[in-house]
């Protein structure tokens, strides 16, 4: 099941509508760091309309497969908001008393919501565009799931096992130094945003594959659970924060998921849950016919 040439195009138009659309268009309502803050009602509003007319775009230049395809596009664009955005530590240093820091880490609980929401707008544009096609030929790839209290029981347990497999894989994959503290244990120094990158999508990818595989769900319960791991962790945070304000200096946490911008924990995230889902996807197949 390699992805062949002709997959692989389709995947990069959707990406580019993404990157065009949300990474360079859009890029000029925000500013390093505090993203949501920065663009203000205004530029979120055209963010969403951006995000759903991506997703619509992104829907027909990956024809016959945009359903699958397309709503790659949003999350792409996002990852260029995310790269180049700084990191944790340099908004941290912007808010260097502990007050500051506890302002702060109320925003962070909700930013990534917000987030969620421009993925969201993403699918929404993809649905519209296979609402206007509805060919009865388009391939369905995704398995049903059952129906009845058992998938709502299956989306609550991915929900939780995804935050929690993400979270945990963070803190093994994104390293930097490492110095022992008598009361948290150890701190960590921010981590390279390479590195972030890397261990957000290898995380929800496991994440991914654990719950298509076991609990038969989507990539969507994954790719919300990386809002919540964000939210959760500024909760702790903010518990640490006077006593990190008076001992360690800002590039410094607990544990490296809390170094990780919202903005990044959603789209590579999702971009990782997705990942994760298909991985899940060829794997059963490759047990049903390779090993045969």
């Amino acid at each position: 099941m390699e992805l062949s040439w002709l997959m692989k195009l389709r995947i990069a138009a959707a990406a580019t509508i993404g990157v065009l659309l949300i990474g360079i268009l859009a890029w000029p309502f925000a500013e390093p760091f505090s993203a949501v803050k920065a663009m203000g009602s205004r530029g979120a509003a055209v963010l969403v309309v951006l995000a759903f007319v991506a997703g619509f775009i992104g829907y027909f230049v990956s024809w016959p497969f945009g359903r699958e395809i397309g709503i790659l596009a949003v999350p792409f664009g996002l990852a260029i908001w995310a790269v180049r955005s700084g990191s944790m530590a340099g908004l941290i240093q912007l808010n260097p008393t502990a007050a500051q820091r506890q302002a702060l880490v109320a925003s962070l609980r909700l930013e990534p919501f917000f987030w969620l929401i421009i993925v969201a707008a993403g699918f929404a544009g993809v649905l519209l565009g296979r609402k206007i096609c509805s060919s009865k030929n388009l391939k369905q790839t995704q398995e049903k799931s059952k129906s009845g209290p058992g998938k709502y029981l299956n989306a609550i347990l991915a929900l939780a096992c995804s935050g929690f497999i993400a979270q945990f894989c963070i803190r093994i994959v994104a390293q930097d130094v490492r110095v022992l503290d008598n009361t948290l244990g150890s701190v960590i120094a921010q981590p390279a945003v390479g590195q972030v990158v890397f261990a957000v999508l290898v995380s929800f990818g496991c994440a991914a594959f654990v719950a298509k595989k076991f609990f038969n769900v989507s990539y969507i319960w994954p790719s919300i659970a990386s809002a919540f791991v964000t939210a959760f962790m500024a909760t702790v945070y903010a518990r640490e924060v006077p006593y990190l304000v008076q001992n360690w200096p800002a590039a410094f946490f607990s544990n490296s998921v809390i170094s990780v911008l919202p903005v990044q924990m959603v789209a590579f995230g999702t971009l990782g849950s997705i990942a994760g889902y298909w991985m899940a996807i060829r794997y059963e197949y490759w047990r049903k016919h390779e090993i045969k």
